[in-house]
């Protein structure tokens, strides 16, 4: 009988194994999916950040006038290496589906852009000024 509980405890020690095992390719492969599908980053320039801004602005009012104004900013930028091109593809793509009417889902889309940038190195936002100081 010993060997009999010999055999099952090894057994159940392996399956426990086996299952760590995948717990883990599984955590690795949602890692490198999550790398990979991070989104384009617009860089530190507040020029860009102010236009991606008055772009989000244009959408949600359907301001044709306004998005084609930071179209040609952006375009721009991104002439200039203010712009990284996976960002300006991106943003391009919004501003196209904006275009062809789906301003609701452009300006969804351009939130979650916008809302996945990260300022790292950037210069902060200056405070807001809360009317004129009295001299």
């Amino acid at each position: 009988m010993a060997t009999t509980e010999h055999a099952e405890g090894t057994n159940r020690n392996a399956v426990a194994v086996y299952v760590l095992l995948g717990l883990l390719a599984v955590a690795a492969l949602a890692g490198l999916i999550a790398y990979f599908n991070r989104p384009a980053q617009i860089g530190t320039s507040e020029e860009v950040f102010n236009t991606v801004d008055a772009l989000y602005t244009a959408v949600r009012n359907r301001d044709e006038k306004r998005l084609t104004e930071c179209e040609q900013r952006l375009t721009g930028y991104r002439d200039a290496g203010k712009l990284p091109a996976d960002a300006a593809d991106e943003l391009s793509s919004i501003i196209a589906k904006a275009r062809g009417g789906s301003w609701d889902s452009a300006a969804e889309r351009l939130y979650d852009f916008m809302k996945a940038q990260r300022r790292e190195g950037g210069t902060p936002h200056p405070p807001k000024q809360q009317g004129k100081a009295k001299k």
